[in-house]
Parts: C-alpha cells; sequence; structure tokens
C-alpha cells in the first residue's frame, strides 16, 4: 500500500547521475522527483495528493511507461521552505530533471524558482498561488487553478447567481472583501475585486487581518458598518473557521458568505464547525463526485479508472488532493513525456506547450492549453474550478458551473 510506503521517505527509487537507471528487469526508468510535506502538519492532505501522483505513475507504467521505459518517482520529504535548495540539489545529482511538488505554496514558490535556476522541469501537483505562474519561468508548468480562477469564480457566481436569488441585479450588490494578509489570500482577494469590478458588484469594504492575531472585533465592526450583501473571504482553514465563529458570536449577518481559498471546503472546515457551516459557499478545485457531464468520453475513461484504483487501494472515494495530483501528474506522463523528443527539461517543457486539450479531457475535468504570456508562463488557462456549498453537516454539494454541478444552490438568503 502506497501510504505504508510513506513512512520510506528517504527511500531512492533509482540511483545513477542520469535521467535514466536500469529497473530491477533491467530497462531503463525514468526518474522523476517528488517534493511534498509527507510529514508534519500538511501531511495529511498531501499525502494524498502525492497518492494521486503515483497512481498516474502506476497506469502510466502499467500501460508501458514511455517508449517502454518505466517513470521511477525520487520521493523527498520537504516540510520547510528553507529546505528547497538542498533537496532540489539532491535530486539533480541523482539525474532527476523533472520535479513534482509540493502541494504548499509556500513550499511551491522556492521549490519551482530552485528548479528553473537549475535548468530542471518543475511540475506542479496542487498549490494555486497565483505567483507560481506569474514569474516568466520557462521550466515551471501548472495543469490546476490559480487563486486568480478561485477569486475570479467567486464574483462571477455571485452576479450571475445570488444576484438573481436575491432579487437583486449585480451592480446592487454590495460586496465586502476579507483576507488574511499572506501573499496568496491577497492575491485571491485582488482577483475577487477585480471580477467583481467587472461584474458591476459594488465593494464596500476591503478588510485586512493578520492570521497570527486577528482582531475580529474590529474586522466584524468594518464589514458590519459597510452593511454588505455578500461577504467573500480569503483565508486558510484555521482562520476561516475562527472567522465564522466569530461572525455568529457577533450576531453579524449577511445574505451570502463565499470562501475564495478553498480553505471552506476542505473537511477539516465542515468538521469543526458542524451545522454552522451549512449554508456557506465556497470557491474550489472539483472535487469527487461532480457530475460527470463535464467530461468527454476520454475525461470519463481516465476518471473511472482513476476512481475505481483509489478505491481498491483506500476503501474510499478519491478525494479533492488526489484527483488533482493525479490530474497533474497523469498530463506530464500521459500527454507530456511521450511527445518531448527527449526527457531533457527544455524538451520536456516544448512539448507540454504544443499540449491542446479540450476541457473535459482530464479526470478533474480540465483541458490543457499552457499560457506562454510572462505574465502567466506555464499556467494551464484551460483549468477548472467550481463552486460547492455546505448543505448539511459534513455534507457539501457542487453547484456551479452548470455543467459540473451535482445540486441547485440553497440557503439563500443565509439562514444565520
Amino acid at each position: 500500500m502506497r501510504f505504508r510506503q510513506l513512512a520510506a521517505i528517504g527511500l531512492v527509487f533509482a540511483c545513477a547521475a542520469c535521467a535514466t537507471a536500469p529497473s530491477s528487469q533491467g530497462a531503463a526508468s525514468i526518474k522523476v522527483g517528488a517534493l511534498f510535506p509527507l510529514s508534519g502538519p500538511q501531511a495529511p492532505l498531501a499525502k494524498q495528493e502525492y497518492a494521486g501522483v503515483q497512481i498516474a505513475r502506476d497506469f502510466v507504467n502499467a500501460d508501458g511507461g514511455v517508449a517502454g521505459a518505466p517513470i521511477a518517482l525520487v520521493t523527498k520529504d520537504l516540510t520547510a521552505a528553507g529546505d528547497a535548495s538542498a533537496r532540489v540539489q539532491e535530486l539533480k545529482a541523482q539525474g532527476v530533471q523533472a520535479i513534482l511538488g509540493s502541494y504548499s505554496s509556500s513550499l511551491s514558490m522556492p521549490v519551482s524558482a530552485q528548479a528553473q535556476s537549475r535548468g530542471m522541469l518543475y511540475w506542479e501537483a496542487g498549490a494555486v498561488a497565483d505567483q507560481l505562474t506569474g514569474r516568466g519561468f520557462p521550466l515551471v508548468f501548472r495543469v490546476g487553478a490559480t487563486g486568480q480562477n478561485l477569486g475570479t469564480m467567486s464574483s462571477h457566481f455571485a452576479a450571475t447567481v445570488l444576484a438573481p436569488r436575491l432579487n437583486k441585479s449585480a451592480w446592487s450588490l454590495r460586496m465586502a472583501i476579507v483576507h488574511n494578509l499572506d501573499g496568496y489570500p491577497t492575491s485571491v482577494a485582488s482577483a475577487v475585486a477585480q471580477q467583481a469590478a467587472i461584474e458591476g458588484i459594488q465593494v464596500v469594504a476591503n478588510v485586512v487581518y493578520d492570521a497570527h492575531a486577528p482582531d475580529w472585533p474590529s474586522v466584524l465592526a468594518q464589514v458590519r458598518t459597510a452593511r454588505p450583501d455578500i461577504l467573500v473571504l480569503s483565508s486558510y482553514i484555521a482562520d476561516g473557521v475562527d472567522f465564522r465563529r466569530a461572525m455568529l458570536k457577533s450576531g453579524l449577518h449577511v445574505d451570502a458568505f463565499i470562501g475564495s481559498t478553498m480553505a471552506q471546503c476542505v473537511p477539516d472546515f465542515g468538521a469543526m464547525l458542524g451545522a454552522d457551516a451549512i449554508g456557506v459557499f465556497a470557491s474550489d478545485r472539483p472535487p469527487h463526485g461532480f457530475n460527470p457531464s463535464a467530461l468527454n468520453q476520454t475525461g470519463l475513461a481516465v476518471y473511472t479508472r482513476f476512481a475505481n484504483a483509489y478505491r481498491r487501494e483506500f476503501g474510499a472515494d478519491p478525494t479533492e488532493e488526489s484527483l488533482a495530483g493525479f490530474s497533474a501528474g497523469w498530463t506530464l506522463f500521459h500527454y507530456v513525456m511521450p511527445r518531448a523528443h527527449d526527457l531533457g527539461a527544455s524538451a520536456t517543457a516544448a512539448a507540454a506547450r504544443s499540449l491542446d486539450l479540450p476541457d473535459g479531457t482530464l479526470a478533474n475535468g480540465a483541458g490543457v492549453k499552457f499560457a506562454d504570456t510572462p505574465e502567466a508562463m506555464g499556467q494551464n488557462t484551460r483549468a477548472a474550478s467550481v463552486i460547492w456549498q455546505w448543505q448539511g453537516v459534513r455534507h457539501s454539494v457542487t453547484v456551479y458551473p452548470p455543467v459540473f454541478a451535482t445540486g441547485t444552490p440553497g440557503f439563500i438568503p443565509l439562514p444565520r
């Protein structure tokens, strides 16, 4: 079982100072680095993302590998940004030319920079901070959604779905944006505000707090003074839960509450808040169980294969993180590497930029077309994002866009 194998994080699957090494069967193997926080507080979700990458590896190897060569993951634990340079250098010394990682934006940023500086390909499996693909690095790629995608989706949903349900026009909506001062929540909040302007929504408050020492009475007083119809929060999980509790304790009420940074959709949010989560929306990557009509024939086949493999191994439905990791790994191993004229970083990057896959081709409902402009270099312009809503205790439903939806928005206006 893969999760049992995580105890052997330091294990190196192949040893040679070149891109390939002999496997136990004598065939050449393609070494790909994998850097994830497989210990520490981020490990539970990071392990799920890594499991998705492993399943993608397994599928490609079962299908004959890349031109007959199996893929071997050279896996290392990474929990601190300060260790990124050393881990990347270790992988390079072991002949790795491509790295998959790193779950957390705080880790992905330094790892990708170190990989780029050493002429290695970096392939993001899950982190969403805009800055990752906003630095013009030609060897850095991300298949999944960005913070900008999530923020933009939040305001678009407010204008097109929430406004009519509240018997308002978009231009008469009053929106308050509250966000943690860290770079990732701030970038998402900026995207919320930019799209709100495009939709004609009035942003009546933009309140910043420090998650390490939040002054919730002050934050909530500013929101209350602005009298918003809709509140959009850009947070991490712990401060998102604390904010919701403080909001309810203070008696502050809004007609709709959207979490714009995925934090409101992870199981911990529902587990910690229980009934207090009901009615909260969240902008997110596609979870397991979205409407299969979002998939074309190719996407449905690979999603079914992945979901069945995950259930066999872990006895549960795939998680959002595992689906993101699988979709990223499958794109690299199945679509990109076989079309590269060699497995050097530059040739692999060129092969990635040549991809043109329609929406619905990947298991998470996305297509693939990477941007080549400096401000979004390596970002998948066909990444998928959705809106969830908590509609029961520990029960959430995908409600938007319609092609992904398995239910309809409810609890509008928000009960409490």
